[in-house]
């Protein structure tokens, strides 16, 4: 399980929305494999060096996209992000397109909601979103 703030998941689509206006577009979530497939407004969570979320707006030469860390894969904070990350995401790097529409439209029917959390199993990623205290 992964959490992730809401208010930096907003910040990332919001981000996403601002790079996608100066720069052309979004990005695709296929890495070109897909050539005009689902370009739309998204994230990404990707797992490499911990598990982050990445907005997905093209960006101008040299300029680096927003990336929020999950609270439990951070390797900045979290010293066993390595074996975290191997248990729930896998040992593989990968990468998880989510549709920036259904997301917002999620986090609104919860507007308490802190926390949104992605649960992996093999096949499937389940969403949720979440209030702590």
């Amino acid at each position: 399980m992964f959490t992730f703030s809401v208010v930096d998941v907003r910040a990332v689509i919001a981000r996403g929305h601002t790079d996608a206006a100066a720069n052309g577009g979004f990005r695709n979530p296929h890495y070109g494999l897909l050539p005009d497939k689902d370009e739309r407004h998204g994230l990404w969570i990707v797992g490499d060096e911990g598990v982050y979320v990445l907005s997905n707006g093209k960006l101008a030469e040299g300029q680096r996209a927003l990336a929020v860390y999950a609270d439990e894969c951070d390797p900045k904070t979290k010293p066993d992000y390595r074996d975290y990350k191997r248990r729930y995401f896998g040992g593989d790097d990968g990468i998880v397109f989510i549709d920036a529409e259904r997301l917002e439209a999620m986090l609104s029917t919860n507007p308490e909601a802190t926390h949104l959390r992605a649960e992996f199993a093999t096949e499937t990623m389940q969403r949720s979103v979440i209030t702590r205290s």
